[in-house]
């Protein structure tokens, strides 16, 4: 612990020379943390160092090739910087950097044929992934509307389902309402027949004299009188004939002894009520 420590301190004290190391708690985590961190700059650093001086070697060499290239046209060719025309050295720096973007060792043709057949692949390559996209991209925009206008369509319904629900909760509750006030009815004219049952029976009331018995009383009155139309009937073809006193005081005596006997019937179930 105490070796982590002293390391994550001088890792600190390197990080931020001359500034001061901000405070920080120390624990086991922290100190396990900072630990990490501290490994992983140094070994970035060592990876950088390495880098470096591979970058120092190499263009030490470029410049050993440059100089020997350089003394090989002085010699050879005789040629110079300062020999060289303004667009042949336009053109030479033009070659350069076309070898540089094409990452070509150097500058002969069967260096840049080959850079350049593969540079052409990849935009033919590029250019049919571009159509692909494209192709994907419509397919994608045309479900996209359809999924859009299916939405709009599902929002609509929605909103007429909700609508609905808010109309049915109203009446719902309107019918809760009514139901409530018809059962509070129900029950206070309940209350109002009981009570009143009760005067009834506590003033010795004849129960013929109630509702129900004389609805029953009118019900037989009208049975009645639809069996006295016939008979009625009976009599009516012997009203026009002339007078036989003898055949009309027959006819006269059945009709009255009919209809006594249904008189009598009245009366005796009226007096039994």
């Amino acid at each position: 612990m105490c070796e982590k420590i002293s390391k994550v301190n001088s890792w600190l004290s390197e990080v931020f020379g001359d500034q001061p190391v901000p405070h920080f708690e120390v624990n086991t985590r922290t100190v396990d943390i900072l630990f990490q961190l501290a490994q992983s700059s140094e070994a970035r650093c060592r990876d950088t160092a390495l880098l470096s001086e591979d970058l120092k070697q190499k263009a030490s060499e470029y410049q050993a090739e440059g100089a020997h290239i350089r003394d090989v046209l002085l010699q050879g060719v005789g040629l110079s910087c300062s020999s060289v025309s303004k667009p042949a050295s336009d053109y030479l720096s033009a070659l350069v950097d076309n070898a540089m973007v094409l990452g070509v060792r150097d500058t002969s043709l069967g260096s840049f044929m080959p850079a350049v057949n593969n540079l052409t692949n990849e935009l033919l390559e590029e250019e049919k992934s571009n159509r692909r996209l494209e192709r994907e991209l419509r397919a994608l925009r045309k479900r996209l509307g359809t999924t859009l206008v299916l939405r709009s369509n599902l929002q609509e319904d929605v909103n007429k389902a909700i609508k609905c629900q808010s109309v049915e909760s109203a009446k719902a509750e309107e019918r809760m309402l009514n139901m409530d006030f018809v059962r509070a009815k129900a029950k206070e004219l309940s209350s109002r027949r009981e009570r009143a049952e009760a005067q009834l029976v506590s003033r010795n009331m004849n129960k013929s004299l109630t509702h129900q018995a004389i609805v029953q009383l009118s019900e037989e009155a009208t049975a009645l009188k639809q069996e006295i139309i016939p008979l009625k009937n009976k009599l009516k073809p012997y009203m026009d004939l002339s007078p036989s006193p003898s055949l009309a005081q027959v006819k006269i005596e059945e009709a009255k002894r009919e209809l006594a006997a249904i008189d009598s019937q009245l009366q005796m179930n009226i007096d039994l009520e």
